[in-house]
């Protein structure tokens, strides 16, 4: 071995090919623990830890807090836990012009821990938005001299309305009272939900629709669109994703 082929180790000669070995194994060693700690914050991001509030919403209430997650609605969370819509709002502070916020903290009373995967009960659907556009009138604001029964989206142009959940058509009006060419669809489970103020009906009464399938369009004015508990208007924003 001469010395260009040697590196030296403190007093011991090292040929190159050992000295490059020891470095790959080196790297190695390093890529699995960089892998490792990766996968122990993976878990610790996933796993249910108690969440500490310094000022709980109701103190002397048990229950747990649930940290809203993407794509979560209060109305889901509330199926989640098996609880009132209308309590788990009430309990929360929630206003009627609000909308949940990813990171939140949802205090869920008499609940013990948090609900495990999946998210959603099977055959339950989230609510979509029927159209995309500005909001001008949120739920129990006055419009028109009127308290809001629902929410208010202005389009520009020409768009299609979508139903916001599958179920059937059980009106269809082209010339409702105060709210013009208007379709209300019965959701099966209590909900229903109304469209109105369109510029053409796509739909009958009777008819079956998918979720996000076009019932209608709308042309420069706002959609009105409600959500109802029965017959009781609800707020869109605790429904809709």
């Amino acid at each position: 071995m001469t010395a260009s082929q040697a590196v030296y180790g403190g007093s011991i000669p090292l040929t190159r090919s050992d000295f490059l070995g020891f470095c790959l194994v080196r790297g190695r060693m390093r890529l699995k623990y960089i892998i490792l700690i990766i996968l122990i914050l993976n878990f610790c991001g996933c796993a249910s830890a108690p969440v500490t509030v310094s000022h709980p919403v109701a103190p002397g209430v048990p229950g747990i807090y649930h940290r809203v997650e993407r794509g979560q609605t209060l109305w889901r969370i509330s199926k989640m836990y098996d609880i009132d819509l209308d309590e788990l709002a009430g309990i929360n502070h929630i206003s009627d012009a609000t909308s949940i916020e990813v990171g939140q903290l949802v205090f869920i009373p008499r609940q013990k821990k948090t609900a495990p995967l999946p998210v959603m009960p099977s055959g339950l659907e989230d609510f979509i938005w029927p159209v995309k556009g500005r909001v001008i009138a949120s739920f129990g604001q006055s419009f028109d001299d009127m308290v809001n029964k629902g929410i208010n989206i202005r389009v520009s142009g020409e768009k299609d309305v979508l139903a916001s959940r599958a179920g059937r058509v059980v009106f269809c009006s082209p010339n409702f009272k105060g709210y013009g060419r208007t379709v209300i669809i019965d959701h099966g489970d209590g909900l229903s939900t109304v469209y109105a103020k369109n510029s053409q009906l796509m739909v009958k009464s009777g008819d079956a629709v998918l979720r996000g399938v076009p019932i209608a369009k709308i042309r420069d004015t706002y959609l009105h669109f409600e959500i109802r508990k029965g017959h009781l208007p609800q707020n869109p924003y605790f429904y809709l994703e």
